[in-house]
Order: structure tokens, then C-alpha cells, then sequence
């Protein structure tokens, strides 16, 4: 038998001749290429660690889809049944789109994590796979964690990903597609020279804090360049490597950003976006008219943030800009349920979407009983304001297919202390866009310098708390007779010369059962009620509420399990609880169901 050794130098000293000859043909794939053979082998190995793997068919087969099934969404992303987290590697290839997710094939909680798969020409119905990537090589024996999808030169994909071996160390592995000619890409192999990058003394990385690596960027220099998030104490790191050829990767001296007192720095992204454009920008584009998005996924607070600044190439290092924080007084995608988010690069429309995982809101002991948890939040376009300052999402454009039966809100004035039903929507799978007028804001309350903390002024001021200017927005998943809903709205207050606007998503009271988490979320939303209108648009899924404030300046995702507003029950409300009269106007639309399972 030969030597694994002598094989790898015979592949080196063939490919170095190649890459020679031949500069279109990139060294990494030839050595994939060449190294297949022995990988193959090292699988087959090792495959029985998860030989009773169910395949997709065999999922579905098993699961009895009930009528009453209450709480299933629509049209999110969800497996028909068990546990699904993070959103893992999202890419397009060969005009199909990629959603690789964490996912649990055997139970309704966290554990026994592979790499599910499904692909869709549209982002809103999608054709599951069997798994991608599962513990099948002593580098990810114990485990196949979250990472991301890279496009090489020739637009072709690999997986940088986190595996567990066997002495429980989180290192980093690569897997490539089997057969680039199958644009559902569904085998996926791995090099046997896995792991790529492993924590040591050598290089002082704590070896249960070392996970996630994020899309990697090719530099001016030719060299690849991947951040990994991790810890230093309660010192949160980008960790930063380098290499020439995707396959041997040097440690930076220091890590790309950093920040104290912040904890675990898990799913970790790094990106461009355009300072004069809403389109986007492929992750190595560097540039005089481009800024860069950092965001973490804090595994001390659950809570992700984002910060907006200069990546300096030469020094390796990334800046925010002054004020740009990664703690609670910062910038959040998501200012409800939303963690462990990930971005890619749409090359087919010039667009950048941000996938995020929305875990539930309910007991364990219901999740099982269920018999799943976990979905994902509509994929959001997503680009840079135009004040520089932070970031607009919108739901991708392709979701408006679904809608049907759209009921126009005609121009009127809500009065203060009045409801208003919005008939002839399935108010328990809609759309909603309505936009709100003041014409006065003399009644505005005045922000009291200690209110800084949206999610606790909302707590404190529910949608039940009259005041001036506000509590006005929509009444979701309600009940007839209002004992359970969930309502969105807005309030604006006064602060010197200026007005301040708070948008509140108020789950107090959007169940009769008294275990689920309840939680009320809040934002701050930069929106001048003076010169300009308040819009609302919230997506409505049988328990799920995402809404946008500003046109996607404020996003707030929630998740609610009414007992009594179930499917034919729902209703749809416009309410205005201030004294102040207010304008409204906008559609409400029935939303199709998506072709998902």
C-alpha cells in the first residue's frame, strides 16, 4: 500500500507543475482533484460513526403531517420535523441557490449535528437533499458545526467548516463538491489532510473557543484571508489566518478585531457594502467608495451586533467607525429573535441576502411534543444606508410572490383610542405594509433622559399603556375579542429639538398559555416623523411575526403560540391607543403556502 505520505509529495510535486502550465486551473482544485481517491477511502473508513443516518425520504415518510399543526409555518424555512440552528455556507451556484443549516435528523433538541441541504431557483420553495456534511473523519467525528461557502477563481465552491474531534477540540475542516457538473451539489467530499487550522499552545487558542469560520477574501496579494471567531479570557476575537492556496493557513499575529469584556465571539461575518449603492458587493471587493460590516453572534448575551467601519489591508486590521460598538448600546440586524446569522454574496443579481435562525419561544417539553424547533427568518436584502451609519434590510423581492388577495387600506384617520379590523386576509399567513401620518407632534411625550434601553421602555409601555403620539401600529394573531394578540407600534417622544421614534413588538399578551417566553422587544428607529412617514411592514406566520420599521431600518422578529388566534381564528387589527389622531394607509395580502417540505 502506499504511503500517505509519498502520495501527498506526489501530489504536490504534479500539481506545482500544473499550476505552471496552466494558471486558469487552480492549484487548490488540483489537488482536490488528485486527493480524491484517498479521501474517498479515509470516508468510507470512518462512515460507520453515522451509518444509520436517515436520508431525507425517510424523514418526511415518518412524519405524519397533522391538520392540527397550529404553530408551522407557511412559507418560513423549516424542516418537516427535529431541531434546526444555524444557517450554514448560503451560495449560488449554477443559477441555484444553496441553504446548507444545522440540523439534528433525530430529535426536536439540540445534538447529533450534520449539515442539511436545499436548494431553490427562488429563495421561497425549496427541494430538500440528503445531508451534506456528517461526523465521518476524526477531525469532525464528534461533531460537523457551523462555517461558510467560498466561490475560487472559475466559480468554483468548498466549505470551510468547524468539526469536533475526538479529544473534543473545535479545528477547522474542508470539504469540497463531489461533482461540479451537479448544480444541486449533492455529495460533498473531504480532504484528508482535515483538520486545516487546530488550536495548540503554539498558537494560544482555547480549543472549545475556536469555531466558525466566515467566507474567506482573496487580498491584493494573492493570499486568502478567513476570520474564526474565539476568546482570549472574556476578550472576544477575529481570529485572522492566511494562505496562498486554501490549503495551508498561518495564524495572523493578531486577530482582525477584537473587544473586551464581550465574551465568545461565535458566527463571526466580515463584508463589503457600497457606500453610493444598494447592491452588492462580492466579499473580496476593497475599494475607496467601500465600507465593512463586522458582525458577531455573542454567546454571552445570545444577542448578535454589528459594527460599521474601514478595513485597513495593509495592516489586516478592521476599524469601526467612532460610536460603532459591540455591546448593547450598538447596532443589531435583529432586535427580536434572531442569532447566528450569515450572509453571502447573490452574484446572479448583484445583491447581498442575510440569512438568521429563529429558535422558538416556547418549552422544550412543547417542542417535543411538536416534534420540532427552530425555522429560519426570510431571507433580507440588505445594504447600507444612505447616512452611512448603519445598515437597511428588506425581505428579498421573490417573497411577494406568494401574495394573493391584496385588501387596499384606504386614506383615513385613525382616531385616538380606536380599532380598526382589516377584513378579507388570512390574517394568520399575511402581509402587511401600512404607512402611519402625523401632522402634529406637539402631543409627543417627553424622552426621559434614563429611557435608553428600548426593549425596557417597550416592556414598560405596552401596547395597553396609553399615551400622546402613540401606542399605534397593527394588532397580529388577535383574537376575536382581543384576550390574545401580538401587537406592533410605534411610539414618538420628544427629546429637545427632536423627536424620537420607538418601535415595540409586545408578546405579553399573544397567549393564554402562561409558559411561553413573552418577552417584549424594542428599537429605536432613525426616522424623522417631521419630513417623513412611519411605514410598517410585517410578515405574519402562524408563529411568527417579522416586522420592518423606517423601510428597514429596524427590524424585530418575533414568536408567539396563541391558543385561541389559530388559522381561521386569526384577525388583523390597526389600532391607535394614543390621544392623538393619526393617518393611515397601505395593503394587507393573504400569503400562498411555499413549497418547502
Amino acid at each position: 500500500m502506499t504511503s500517505p505520505i509519498n502520495t501527498l509529495r506526489g501530489v504536490a510535486l504534479f500539481c506545482h507543475q500544473k499550476a505552471t502550465m496552466a494558471v486558469s486551473s487552480p492549484l487548490l482544485y488540483c489537488f482536490l482533484s488528485l486527493w480524491l481517491g484517498l479521501a474517498v477511502h479515509q470516508l468510507e473508513a470512518s462512515h460507520q460513526v453515522y451509518r444509520n443516518l436517515p436520508t431525507y425520504s425517510q424523514l418526511t415518510s415518518s412524519h405524519h403531517h397533522l391538520v392540527n399543526e397550529p404553530y408551522r409555518t407557511g412559507y418560513h424555512f423549516q424542516p418537516p420535523k427535529n431541531w434546526i440552528n444555524d444557517p450554514n455556507g448560503p451560495l449560488i451556484y449554477k443559477g441555484i441557490y444553496h441553504f446548507f443549516y444545522q440540523y439534528n435528523p433525530l430529535d426536536a433538541v439540540w445534538g447529533n449535528i450534520v449539515w442539511a441541504h436545499s436548494t431553490s431557483t427562488d429563495l421561497v420553495n425549496w427541494t430538500p437533499h440528503d445531508a451534506a456534511i456528517y461526523p465521518s473523519q476524526p477531525s469532525d467525528i464528534n461533531g460537523c458545526w457551523s462555517g461558510s461557502a467560498t466561490i475560487l477563481p472559475g466559480g468554483k465552491p468548498v466549505m470551510l467548516y468547524t468539526g469536533i474531534d475526538p479529544q473534543n477540540r473545535q479545528v477547522q475542516n474542508l470539504a469540497y463538491p463531489k461533482n461540479l457538473s451537479d448544480p444541486f451539489l449533492r455529495e460533498w467530499t473531504k480532504i484528508p489532510q482535515n483538520p486545516l487550522m487546530a488550536p495548540s499552545q503554539a498558537n494560544q487558542i482555547n480549543a472549545s473557543s475556536f469555531r466558525d469560520p466566515t467566507t474567506a477574501w482573496l487580498g491584493p496579494d494573492k493570499k486568502w484571508r478567513v476570520i474564526i471567531g474565539g476568546k482570549t479570557n472574556q476578550t472576544g476575537e477575529a481570529i485572522l489566518y492566511r494562505s496562498k492556496d486554501f490549503l495551508n493557513w498561518v495564524k495572523a499575529k493578531q486577530p482582525l478585531h477584537s473587544a473586551e469584556k464581550t465574551g465568545m465571539w461565535e458566527c463571526p461575518d466580515f463584508f463589503p457594502v457600497s457606500i453610493h449603492s444598494q447592491n452588492g458587493l462580492d466579499t473580496s471587493k476593497i475599494g475607496p467608495n467601500v465600507k465593512h460590516v463586522f458582525k458577531v453572534s455573542l454567546d454571552n448575551t445570545r444577542r448578535e451586533y454589528y459594527t460599521i467601519g474601514t478595513y485597513n489591508i495593509d495592516k489586516d486590521i478592521y476599524i469601526p467607525d467612532k460610536g460603532s460598538v459591540e455591546s448593547d448600546s450598538g447596532l443589531r440586524y435583529d432586535y427580536g429573535k434572531f442569532y447566528a446569522s450569515k450572509t453571502f454574496f447573490d452574484s446572479s443579481k448583484n445583491r447581498r441576502i442575510l440569512w438568521g435562525w429563529i429558535n422558538e419561544s416556547s418549552t422544550v417539553e412543547d417542542d417535543i411534543k411538536k416534534g420540532w424547533s427552530g425555522l429560519q427568518a426570510i431571507p433580507r436584502t440588505l445594504w447600507l444606508d444612505k447616512s452611512g451609519k448603519q445598515l437597511v434590510q428588506w425581505p428579498v423581492v421573490e417573497i411577494e410572490k406568494l401574495r394573493e388577495k391584496e385588501v387596499k387600506l384606504p386614506s383615513s384617520v385613525l382616531k385616538g383610542g380606536s380599532v380598526h379590523e382589516v377584513l378579507g386576509v388570512a390574517a394568520a399567513q399575511a402581509d402587511v405594509e401600512i404607512t402611519f401620518g402625523i401632522s402634529d407632534l406637539k402631543k409627543a411625550e417627553v424622552l426621559d433622559p434614563s429611557w435608553t434601553n428600548p426593549q425596557l421602555l417597550c416592556s414598560q409601555k405596552g401596547a395597553s399603556v396609553k399615551g400622546g403620539l402613540g401606542p399605534f401600529g397593527l394588532l397580529v394573531l388577535a383574537s376575536k375579542g382581543l384576550k390574545e394578540y401580538t401587537s406592533v407600534f410605534y411610539r414618538i417622544f420628544k427629546d429637545h429639538n427632536k423627536h424620537v421614534v420607538l418601535l415595540c413588538s409586545d408578546q405579553s399578551r399573544s397567549s393564554l398559555n402562561k409558559d411561553n417566553d413573552k418577552t417584549t422587544y424594542g428599537a429605536f428607529v432613525n426616522v424623522d416623523p417631521l419630513h417623513e412617514k412611519l411605514s410598517l411592514r410585517s410578515l405574519i406566520d402562524h408563529s411568527i411575526v417579522e416586522s420592518f420599521g423606517g423601510e428597514g431600518k429596524a427590524c424585530i422578529t418575533a414568536r408567539v403560540y396563541p391558543t385561541l388566534a389559530i388559522n381561521g381564528d386569526a384577525h388583523l387589527y390597526a389600532f391607535n391607543y394614543g390621544t392623538k389622531d393619526v393617518k393611515i394607509t397601505g395593503s394587507a395580502w393573504s400569503l400562498k403556502t411555499a413549497k418547502i417540505n
